[in-house]
């Protein structure tokens, strides 16, 4: 197989990781390419199960015509852009629980959250006290951890932003141990000072990790009696 074919089909698997659900055109449009190129390697990615065409619901507006199909990374595909140690991961874990029992898996993790988070804070404190500025901040960061992360307007009138992790360094640990999802859950919450909720994970079955964090609520316009 030419090298150039393999590099090409990471980086569409890279973004679909990132992006998705994403459509062949987008794909196109990101690397430059024509979609007939684009499909062909999509096709290939499907037949080796590292991507499959997404069923859920579209929240783009709809455009006329056929609508376009939109592509997420199966777990599989998840798997191939790599998973530090996750089999000695979940050993260690494994052993933690047999000996010292849930309690002992919650320390460990709240000791890795603890550590994440402390280093996260001096990144965001740089950031200011403005939300949506630490949001960007914290992205970034994760970004640069391998979390493959994005920001997409959410929410009524788009008054919150959802942080979107395409991959998961640990995602086979977490699908053993929710916990950690939990415990990231509750370090972003401190991180930007304000609630969140976790909408979906890798490691429960979702495509991508979503946070919805609201920014603010909506403007009430009221109206003169009479009116």
């Amino acid at each position: 197989m030419d090298r150039n074919d393999l590099g090409t089909r990471e980086q569409i698997l890279r973004l679909v990781v990132e992006r998705g659900p994403i459509t062949s055109r987008e794909l196109a449009k990101m690397l430059v390419l024509t979609p007939a190129a684009v499909r062909r390697h999509i096709s290939t990615l499907i037949d080796d199960s590292f991507i499959e065409v997404y069923d859920g619901p579209v929240t783009a507006p709809l455009k006329r015509g056929r609508p376009s199909r939109r592509y997420v990374a199966t777990s599989k595909g998840q798997s191939q852009l790599g998973e530090a140690y996750s089999e000695l991961a979940n050993q260690v874990l494994d052993f933690v629980r047999e000996n010292l029992g849930k309690d002992g898996v919650e320390e460990f993790v709240n000791r890795r959250t603890k550590a994440l988070e402390k280093r996260y804070r001096a990144l965001l404190e740089s950031a200011g006290a403005n939300p949506p500025e630490r949001v960007i901040a914290l992205a970034k960061m994760l970004d640069r951890d391998g979390f493959m992360t994005t920001l997409r307007r959410g929410g009524p009138q788009g008054l919150a932003l959802q942080l979107c992790q395409g991959h998961c360094p640990v995602h086979a640990v977490a699908q053993e141990f929710p916990e950690l999802c939990e415990a990231e859950t509750r370090a972003f919450a401190r991180l930007l000072g304000i609630p969140i909720q976790r909408l979906s994970t890798l490691a429960n079955g979702g495509h991508v990790c979503t946070t919805n964090i609201p920014l603010g609520t909506p403007k009430i316009h009221r109206t003169h009696p009479g009116m």
